[in-house]
């Protein structure tokens, strides 16, 4: 009992700190993804792991629905093509998995949202520089001090803390809200 109190005790803790910290920037990721759909462009998410997971979930509920039936939300996760991925992963190297996707899928007016923990992926990077080459707006879920996604992200939402699983909620809690509020400013919902 004392290791369930313990967890959620810093789950709060964890919550309270990003809600203080990660207002402003959530604002502008939605305003980024809002003009993005309104321009009839698309969001691109990815990740490695859990981030991949939440990549899949957060696209999943934007495409299909998150609060209400509503008309969907173009959204794509750049972690389910198997076939994509190894063949990448095989010919060009796994540091190239989802740069490669980018240039093939993306284009200016679109939205790629990296997720890596410790904001130093060496995937997630290649994909957030080629959409900077691609003028594609580029958008980072981090934690820790950010690592290198600040410097390569238009928008970094970096969760406070240091601890993996604790930036893995902050992650989900920012992609449930990002759904929630895109269906709200589309006015779908």
């Amino acid at each position: 009992m004392d290791y369930f109190l313990e967890e959620f005790d810093d789950h709060l803790a964890a919550v309270t700190l990003a809600r203080q910290a990660l207002a402003e920037p959530f604002s502008r990721l939605l305003s980024a993804c809002v003009a993005a759909i309104r321009g009839g462009n698309k969001l691109m998410l990815f990740g490695n792991g859990g981030s991949a997971a939440d990549a899949q979930h957060i696209a999943t509920e934007l495409t299909i629905r998150y609060i209400k039936d509503r008309a969907p939300i173009a959204a794509i996760a750049l972690t389910t093509d198997t076939s994509a991925l190894t063949a990448a992963g095989n010919d060009l190297g796994f540091d190239q998995i989802f740069a490669r996707q980018v240039a093939a899928l993306g284009k200016p007016g679109d939205v790629v949202i990296g997720i890596t923990t410790s904001g130093t992926s060496p995937n997630v990077v290649a994909a957030l520089k080629t959409a900077r080459e691609m003028g594609i707006v580029t958008a980072s879920l981090t934690g820790r001090d950010g690592g290198l996604m600040p410097t390569l992200a238009d928008v970094a939402i970096i969760a406070p803390g240091t601890s993996t699983r604790r930036i893995q909620e902050i992650h989900i809690l920012i992609g449930h809200l990002l759904c929630g509020a895109l269906e709200t400013e589309l006015g779908l919902v």
